[in-house]
């Protein structure tokens, strides 16, 4: 899937929308991050360093909490001196992620900045990816998965050679039938309404820790120019036109009339 050309001019922010190339072009940034039950925020630095902090309470407290103490105890006083935010915009918590949303947009109505978008699964897909070729040199099929809801599933998958698919939303069955070589990890932490596939052991609870995830992956391309930023969506809500009626009183029968 392409993505979006970036906010800033051509030439100061790389094409591959790496987090070092976005340190690179923006010195500092906020990154938000409410798809799991633990909020996490950080603060990324050219010059200054990182700094995390992680949240158990509501995204709507979690996230400015987070914030506070990152200001708090870095070099950074105000939240004017952010270059760019970026968050993860899903698969997750809706109400976490538009929470994060939410904070971002009034953020930018002070002071308009780029924002930055990346996908939870594929984070955790190609760290997974990563490290299981550090060490074996052959990858085995695995996929990524979190709740989408109505008995269906979203997914990223890993092939044999490593090759990371793009986010997909699957019916459950797939999972538990076609599937049924592929070894299924989700985040922790993830919440999830619709039951584990069958058998519910094929599903390994894997760290969702930013602070883990991503220094390996800071060439990685993962992120993706948000000017609007919102929950992720696989397609668009349809919704149905409504047209007004009067309401009238229910017509009198014939022999009712007549009496």
């Amino acid at each position: 899937m392409s993505a979006p050309q970036p906010q800033s001019s051509p030439s100061s922010v790389p094409q591959s929308l790496s987090l070092a190339g976005l340190l690179d072009a923006h010195q500092v940034l906020l990154v938000l991050d409410a798809a799991s039950a633990r909020v996490q925020t950080g603060l990324l630095s050219r010059s200054g360093g990182t700094r995390w902090e992680t949240g158990d309470a509501e995204a709507g407290a979690a996230i400015f909490s987070g914030v506070e103490k990152l200001l708090a105890a870095g070099a950074l006083s105000r939240l004017d001196d952010v270059g760019a935010f970026v968050f993860c915009d899903g698969p997750g918590s809706l109400l976490g992620i538009r929470t994060a949303a939410v904070a971002i947009r009034s953020w930018n109505v002070l002071r308009p900045r780029p924002v930055y978008s990346y996908c939870s699964l594929e984070l955790v897909a190609r760290a997974l990816a990563l490290a299981t070729l550090a060490i074996d040199e052959k990858l085995r099929d695995f996929a990524v998965i979190a709740d989408a809801r109505r008995d269906t599933w979203h997914r990223v998958a890993v092939d044999a050679s490593g090759n990371i698919s793009p986010l997909q939303r699957v019916p459950a069955a797939e999972l538990g039938a076609a599937d049924a070589a592929t070894a299924l990890v989700m985040p922790e932490y993830f919440r999830h309404w619709t039951p584990l596939p069958v058998p519910a052991h094929r599903v390994r609870s894997v760290p969702y820790s930013l602070a883990s995830l991503l220094p390996p992956l800071a060439d990685a391309p993962l992120f993706a120019p948000a000017p609007e930023p919102d929950a992720f969506l696989h397609e668009e809500p349809a919704y149905k036109t409504w047209t007004p009626q009067i309401h009238r009183a229910p017509a009198t029968r014939e022999s009712d009339s007549n009496k």
